[in-house]
């Protein structure tokens, strides 16, 4: 059978040296496929038989050949069937490798032996012999026998390695055939490819060309002799010209050998690639896990025999928040940013890992003394500090960091990355943006911090929040102009938990959002009962604004209630403004026509910048109580008020002074003038029912 009627059984290249050696064969031939279906054949076979060319095909399956040749006077005395089925038999009897012989009779009277022997992944290699005339002869059929066991014994070989690179040598070292792949690999001059080339001027041109096989080249050529002498079957690998080959020797009955040559080079770097990926994390190319807990394994021993070393948790604050609203491809890429500026920090023999989220650990070995891991924890915390530029956004996010130390803190893996979770635990409880060591009975502080979150999730279940409101008192009305809505939360085991202890909690774990809802929805109920105009602040949390539907949430409040929108002021943080998002901006500026109020709080505090209030046009911009608190022991501090009130007087933006609580305090803001003022010299949070006699009375008839 030609080269193109294999189709894509083969390569070109190699259909061409099958052709030839098929075509100048001087007997039938043919394979027959596993499932009985003709895989290839010569023109000497269809002669045989007196197929015409046109009526045998690739995947013609044996019965209808044995009809065929039937038909064409074949097997006279047998029908089809009995002839398929005793053809069938004799095959599926000759599977174990071992040649098979038979006769049988063509038209004409002639007599045609056939041989048939079992490749596996091929099917049977059959061989058709006229031997009428041979049969008389008895030293012409011995010689003819001889000649097609050598022609199988070599075509046997060229059909079992044909797809790799193929070079088969006789007994006495001499090369009988190649194919292109064996050239093409090792870019073999034609002259090395004539038969009869001897297998050490072979081995020389590719040593002198730089093949590596691991070993010196005389001992590489001792072992592939002894093989040879043995007959034994062999593999080997070596590198030639930034190539890996893969090498097997197989040996042949007449005590010559074969060897089949495959470049494995993609499949070694892949094999590679794959070990890497079982180790590393895939985004950052950092260890892993289990590449990070392999080296803490390792210096276990270590630890024991007395180094120190030091772990560290590191987490990323804020990160989920800015992964939720600015997206997943933004999120991605601030890791890759994060992971390059903590192998920044680090020491040469320092191991970082990514294990999983904005989660990352530091092995540090070996080390004197704690203040070597509070240095690097230190590097860590300023490094994160800094503004990422990310998408043409400017993100700040920042890095808590928990420190357990060997041997003090444990000498094992599993207790020091758990003591240093709990150390992060305490950094991230602390406000974030800092380091912690571990310390004993950090176990006690971790528990009752899941006890609040739990405790969270029954308390919106069973509706047990409650709202308290403090007044805000305006200084040109001379009286209660709004109320802050403040959550208050009595926890049935652990009495009233403080809100900046438990809404940590509830934004971390995003209770925040349903929570918000509820407060959003309860003030503006309590707010519309009030007898003047008095207007309510509700706080909202940067993480509600991962809430598609804040806008709507608010808008159904106030429909609810029939509260004027005019009567709403929401209040939010510098954080929410940290992440330049168009989303946010437009749920901003969405709320402000609706008729809702917005309020910057906390402004002086964390990263306060003019181009906050130029980034939305704020009703009214509330100063933090520290201020207040250090009015008498710093001058600075009423400079800073001052310059906050001028500015929101030139901003027309109106000036809230939180935390006061002295009548000096209150002289002080009349005199700056100061728009507002909250604090406890007006009156703490009270309960809904009692705000209808705080607006009865004059609230600094007890200040004057």
């Amino acid at each position: 059978m030609i080269a193109t009627e294999l189709g894509t059984a083969f390569r070109s290249d190699e259909a061409l040296l099958l052709d030839a050696a098929l075509e100048t064969m001087p007997y039938g031939f043919c394979v027959w496929s596993p499932d009985f279906r003709l895989v290839m054949w010569n023109r000497n076979y269809c002669s045989l038989y007196g197929f015409p060319p046109d009526r045998i095909t690739l995947g013609m399956p044996l019965d209808a050949v044995v009809r065929l040749s039937i038909e064409l006077g074949n097997h006279p005395g047998l029908s089809a069937e009995a002839f398929l089925t005793a053809y069938k038999k004799e095959l599926l009897d000759n599977r174990g490798g071992a040649r098979a012989k038979s006769q049988e009779r063509a038209s004409g009277g002639r007599v045609i032996e056939t041989g048939h022997v079992f490749a596996p992944g091929l099917g049977w290699v059959v061989t058709h012999e006229d031997v009428t005339e041979e049969i008389a002869t008895s030293e012409l059929v011995q010689r003819r026998k001889r000649e097609l066991e050598r022609q199988n014994m070599r075509l046997d070989a060229a059909v079992n390695n044909i797809s790799q690179g193929l070079s088969m040598f006789d007994a006495m070292g001499r090369l009988v055939i190649s194919n292109q792949p064996f050239q093409r690999i090792y870019e073999l001059p034609e002259t090395l490819l004539a038969p009869g080339t001897t297998f050490d001027a072979i081995m020389a041109y590719l040593f002198a060309q730089g093949m590596n096989p691991g070993t010196a080249p005389d001992a590489y050529l001792r072992w592939r002799r002894t093989m040879i002498a043995n007959g034994e079957f062999g593999k080997t690998v070596h590198e030639f010209r930034n190539r890996t080959i893969m090498v097997q020797h197989h040996p042949t009955r007449d005590g010559g050998w074969v060897t089949t040559h495959e470049d494995i080079t993609e499949q070694r770097q892949q094999e590679a690639r794959i070990r890497h990926l079982a180790r590393h994390d895939a985004l950052t190319e950092l260890p892993n896990r289990i590449q990070f807990l392999e080296e803490m394994a390792a210096i276990e021993p270590l630890i024991e025999r007395g180094e120190k070393a030091a772990v560290l948790c590191v987490d990323l604050d804020h990160f989920k928040l800015i992964n939720d609203t600015l997206g997943h491809a933004v999120g991605d890429a601030l890791l890759k940013q994060a992971s390059a500026r903590l192998w920044g920090t680090t020491r040469e023999n320092d191991v970082l890992a990514r294990i999983g989220g904005d989660e990352f650990t530091l092995l540090i070995r070996p080390i004197e003394r704690p203040s070597d891991a509070a240095a690097v924890a230190d590097r860590i915390v300023k490094a994160m500090a800094m503004p990422f530029s990310i998408e043409g956004n400017l993100v700040s996010i920042g890095a808590s960091v928990g420190i357990a130390l060997a041997p003090d803190d444990g000498s094992d893996a599993d207790t020091l990355m758990k003591n240093a979770d709990l150390a992060l635990y305490k950094a991230k409880s602390e406000g974030r943006s800092t380091f912690h060591f571990f310390e004993p009975g950090m176990d006690a502080a971790i528990q009752k911090r899941r006890t609040i979150e739990t405790g969270l999730r029954t308390a919106l279940e069973d509706k047990s929040f409650r709202l308290a409101f403090q007044p805000l008192f305006g200084l040109r009305e001379n009286r209660i102009t709004g109320f802050e809505a403040l959550l208050r939360w009595h926890h049935p085991e652990r009495g009233e938990i403080s809100p900046g202890e438990f809404i940590p909690a509830a934004e971390e774990t995003g209770l925040i959002v349903p929570i918000g809802d509820w407060v959003l929805r309860e003030a503006c109920k309590v707010a519309a009962g009030w007898p003047g105009r008095q207007r309510v602040a509700v706080n909202l949390s940067p993480v509600q604004f991962k809430n598609p539907q804040l806008y709507e949430t608010v808008q159904q409040a106030l429909a609810d209630s029939g509260l004027s929108p005019s009567r709403l002021e929401l209040e939010i943080t510098e954080s929410l403004l940290l992440i330049d998002n168009d989303s946010n901006a437009r749920t901003l500026h969405r709320l402000r026509a609706l008729g809702v109020r917005v309020s910057m709080d906390d402004f002086g505090t964390g990263y306060s910048s003019l181009s906050y209030l130029r980034s939305f046009p704020f009703d009214r911009i509330k100063i933090d109580r520290s201020f207040m608190r250090d009015l008498e022991s710093r001058p600075d501090s009423r400079a800073i008020i001052r310059a906050v009130i001028g500015l929101g007087r030139s901003l027309g933006m109106q000036v809230t002074a939180e935390g006061v609580e002295t009548r000096e305090q209150l002289d002080a803001m009349r005199e700056d003038g100061m728009t507002e003022i909250q604090g406890f010299l007006i009156s703490a949070a009270v309960p809904p029912e009692a705000i209808a006699g705080l607006l009865a009375r004059d609230p600094l008839a007890s200040a004057r």
